[in-house]
Formats: C-alpha cells, sequence, structure tokens
C-alpha cells in the first residue's frame, strides 16, 4: 500500500463487516503499513463500536512486538452474561487481572515480573471470545488484525480467584464443556507458560500509549485451554481448580 492509506476507511469496513457477521479474505482490505497506522485504525474501530469499558487483552507480534486490543462486548457472568454466536466463532479459557496502581512507561528502568504482580489488585477467572473480520485472521497480515482489535469479539469476566494462581496456573485442572460436551479437559496451559510474560512485556514497552495500565484497569492475559471452536450456540461451563466456575452462554 501507499501513503494514501486511510484508517478510518479501514475501521468502516470491519465494523460493517463485523455487524453482519461475515468474513473476507486478507486481498479485500486496505493494508496498514507499520504498527502505528494499524493502532491508528484499531482506535476508529473502537470509537465505531462504541467501546467504554477499561477493559484489554496483550499478546505480541510474530515479531515479538507487544499488543494490546480492547475487549468488546465485555460482561461480566454475576449479572447473566451472555455473548452472541458467529460461525467461526472460538472460545478461549483465560486469567485476567486488575491493576490495583498505574504502571506508567520508565525509560530506563524496567519493571521486573515481581513489579508487576504487586501492582496487581485482584484476580479473576475468565473467558474469551474470538472471531475476525479476516478470514485467516492474523496469518496474512497481522497488522490488520491488530487493526480488527485482535480478532476479539467478545468477553465474560468471572468471578476472583487467589492471586497465586498467576504463578501455579500451568499445575490446575481445567474442564470446559459447551452445550454439554467436553471441549477442553486437562491442566491449564498458556502459550507462553507463564500468564504475566506478555503484560511484563507490554508494561516495559515504549511504544504504548501513556493513558494505559492505569490502576482499574482489566487485562486478560492469554489462552489457557487453546482456541476451541464453538460449532453453535449454547451454555458454556468452565471449572478451574477445585472451586472456581464461570458459566454463561453463548446465543
Amino acid at each position: 500500500m501507499t501513503e494514501s492509506f486511510d484508517p478510518r476507511a479501514l475501521a468502516a469496513k470491519l465494523h460493517n463487516l463485523r455487524l453482519a457477521g461475515k468474513q473476507e479474505p486478507t486481498s479485500a482490505f486496505p493494508l496498514p503499513n507499520d504498527f502505528h497506522q494499524a493502532m491508528e485504525a484499531q482506535n476508529f474501530l473502537k470509537a465505531e463500536e462504541g467501546v467504554a469499558s477499561n477493559a484489554w487483552k496483550v499478546t505480541a507480534s510474530p515479531e515479538g512486538q507487544p499488543v494490546t486490543g480492547p475487549l468488546h462486548p465485555y460482561a461480566e457472568a454475576v449479572s447473566g452474561a451472555t455473548i452472541s454466536w458467529y460461525p467461526g466463532l472460538k472460545f478461549e479459557t483465560e486469567i485476567a487481572v486488575r491493576l490495583g496502581k498505574d504502571l506508567p512507561y520508565r525509560k530506563g528502568a524496567p519493571y521486573s515480573r515481581g513489579d508487576v504482580f504487586d501492582a496487581i489488585s485482584t484476580v479473576y477467572l475468565g473467558a474469551e471470545l474470538l472471531v475476525s473480520a479476516i478470514k485467516e485472521s492474523g496469518a496474512v497480515s497481522f497488522l490488520l488484525f491488530l487493526a480488527d482489535r485482535l480478532g476479539n469479539s467478545g468477553y465474560v469476566l468471572g468471578p476472583s480467584i487467589a492471586k497465586s494462581f498467576i504463578d501455579t496456573a500451568a499445575s490446575t485442572p481445567l474442564k470446559v464443556t459447551h452445550a454439554g460436551k467436553t471441549i477442553y479437559d486437562g491442566l491449564a496451559k498458556h502459550p507462553k507458560g507463564d500468564v504475566l510474560l506478555w503484560l511484563v512485556d507490554y508494561a516495559n514497552d515504549p511504544l504504548r500509549p501513556e493513558s494505559s495500565l492505569k490502576s482499574g484497569a482489566l487485562i486478560t492475559t492469554g489462552t489457557l485451554s487453546g482456541a476451541v471452536e464453538l460449532t453453535g450456540p449454547g451454555e458454556i461451563d468452565i471449572r478451574f481448580g477445585d472451586s472456581a466456575g464461570l458459566t454463561f452462554s453463548v446465543i
């Protein structure tokens, strides 16, 4: 693409496809040239969708660049959460953390894992739903996928859990059923082995906005169950360890 890339036009196209529950191939989109253009388009998409929650996902690009995207629609299971089903919708069990203090970017003084851990006030069981307006998701153009809010299409926040689960998630039994059928049964497993790794990297990213990682922000930290496609609507039931659970409906 040339310098004529229009982030607002890309955001409008992504928004319209999401509203219609449709996907198009990467070749049908104008492509961001760099990280800044992708984030500009993401911000326009956020405005188009009326995202109001202070809830975010963190991950990294294939090159290791920390990235984030807003979670929307956002719901809390205590209020009887429901999320809309679309063809291709995928599900992930996750741990989310709420910050109890600001983590401003510190030039020359990177945050340690312990620093980030200490800034967390509350830990939750959560569930992310994903379906992108891009048929290949991020396989062809990660920057386009970043503009599309990293494929997020909903988040359900469950109950608070012990903060120690940040360190012990990988040894915790996890069972998930969808419409009465088991879709995951085993130990929870994060793709990087540490649920805080992407958040620590993002905290130390000089490209992140000054307004990011403020006290009260909720950040989900990556899948513990892989991404499982949901073949249709139905109730999701998550059992994490001996006592933590989360139930909500995909309709």
